[in-house]
């Protein structure tokens, strides 16, 4: 155990006002253990498309706040939807902010596919491209938590016992992966 809590950011994947990634991240922040702090990223719809040659200080405000929050963190939580078989757009566009950057590589990330369906290639397509941007993927295939993708909120996700106890796995899980690559 961290001699402090690990501080974990958490990258929604969509841009939905209600979305069943940002219910589950947010659900995730109130149930964390006191062996987390969780922080959901707001600014996913803020970052300019992603041109190297933007790429300069200074960088755009919304890309040194994301890069600034990544630095900051112990760890990523991501969530993120597929849309036509792949990553949405603005997701891939965050990480393309995190490419160059220095926070990033080697930074532990938990991967969480809260889809109800089979929804395989984005996650698939996600894992590449974390491993390509050289992450540390905590696990070998993202955590499941099926839950449905319309009108799904936090108070939805922490109204139903199964449902609190599914995103308190995915929890004891990135604890227990990150106690054991601290060495505890």
């Amino acid at each position: 155990m961290s001699d402090r809590p690990w501080r974990v950011l958490a990258l929604c994947g969509s841009l939905r006002r209600v979305s069943s990634n940002r219910a589950f991240l947010e659900a995730a922040r109130e149930l964390a253990p006191p062996e987390l702090v969780i922080a959901v990223h707001q600014g996913l719809g803020d970052l300019p498309l992603f041109n190297p040659d933007d790429e300069a200080e200074p960088l755009p405000l919304a890309a040194q706040v994301l890069r600034d929050a990544v630095g900051a963190s112990d760890a990523l939580l991501i969530a993120c939807p597929e849309y036509a078989h792949g990553i949405p757009g603005p997701f891939k566009n965050l990480l393309d902010w995190l490419v160059g950057s220095l926070e990033f590589p080697g930074k532990p990330v938990l991967q969480v596919n809260t889809s109800g369906r089979d929804s395989h290639h984005a996650q698939t397509a996600l894992r590449e491209v974390l491993a390509t941007m050289s992450a540390r993927l905590l696990t070998d295939v993202p955590l499941n938590v099926p839950l449905p993708g319309a009108g799904c909120d936090v108070a939805y996700v922490l109204a139903d016992g199964g449902r609190r106890r599914s995103v308190e796995t995915v929890l004891a899980a990135l604890t227990e992966a990150l106690a054991t690559a601290a060495g505890g």
